[in-house]
């Protein structure tokens, strides 16, 4: 591993180890005014939800690393004490990019984006049409971090209106992330689209307490064929199955294929990978631990 002292690297280049490594992120797509009522529409990827009693979201509008000045963001919620948070989906992520672009004071980045400005109800920012979740904040503290290039201002916001389009919503009234589609930034150039097969249900129960990796037999650990995610499944259970269900197994057909195979360990743990591909967890762990017996 190459080792990166903060110190010794240039801001720059610290700057991408930092936003390649923590990532993805979501995206604030920060809607202001100025003293003057003119709009500013900018993303922010420093950005993420922090609590939600009372509903605060934070990001981060960073000093820029070549001159060090600041931007339109910073110096409007400082006039203000306002903004609008509006989510960033794949239909609009290009738009959303042609935004981030600094045109000069005065030009409308809702224009150049070809983004629709519609009216808040509590705050003078405007809202994104475009977007499915409007987020109308007061902005509470904002914290320097530093007075350098690169250093950002933490913007803590309260929440106080969220506008959501129905149509993201599932029959339980639920964001559906694969209808919201949300992106996520990453370093450089790279975004993440949050939906379809980028989507994993990973269920894991906090009580009562689960077995962990020190319970599972040492066949099971130092499998050649489960992987840690396997592992990981397996631990997750609350308790170990029972001897009579573990024993049950041996009256199965391809149980017993695999207990006379040349490496019947292996084809057992290729078996219970197979159910855990599937989420049968407790079925998988019965096979493992069938293996347990060799």
């Amino acid at each position: 591993m190459i080792t990166i002292d903060p110190n010794q690297t240039p801001t720059a280049e610290l700057h991408q180890y930092l936003l390649g490594a923590v990532s993805p992120r979501p995206i604030a797509f920060a809607s202001t005014v100025d003293e003057h009522g003119v709009a500013n529409l900018a993303p922010y990827s420093f950005f993420n939800a922090f609590s939600s009693n009372p509903p605060t979201l934070i990001f981060s509008s960073n000093r820029r690393v070549g001159d060090n000045t600041t931007k339109d963001t910073l110096h409007n919620v400082e006039m203000t004490g306002e903004v609008v948070i509006n989510v960033v989906t794949y239909s609009i992520v290009r738009q959303v990019a042609v935004a981030s672009v600094e045109f000069p004071a005065g030009i409308s980045e809702f224009e150049k984006a070809g983004l629709t400005p519609i009216p808040s109800e509590l705050v003078k920012p405007f809202r994104v049409q475009e977007s499915p979740v409007q987020m109308e904040c007061r902005v509470k503290q904002i914290i320097p971090l530093g007075t350098e290039g690169g250093a950002g201002n933490l913007i803590i916001c309260e929440v106080l209106l969220m506008h959501i389009d129905e149509r993201v919503l599932d029959e339980k009234n639920r964001i559906n992330p694969h209808k919201i589609d949300l992106m996520g930034r990453m370093g450089r150039a790279y975004y993440v689209r949050a939906s379809g097969e980028a989507i994993h249900t990973i269920v894991q129960p906090y009580l009562p307490v689960c077995l962990g990796f020190d319970q599972l037999p040492a066949n099971v650990r130092n499998s050649k064929i489960l992987t840690g995610n396997n592992l990981g499944q397996l631990a997750g259970l609350v308790e170990a199955p029972q001897p009579a269900a573990i024993e049950a197994l041996r009256g199965e057909t391809y149980i017993r294929e695999a207990l006379q195979s040349q490496m019947p360990l292996e084809e057992l743990h290729r078996l219970a990978q197979k159910e855990l591909a599937k989420e049968n967890t407790e079925l998988a762990a019965r096979i493992a631990w069938l293996g347990a017996q060799l």
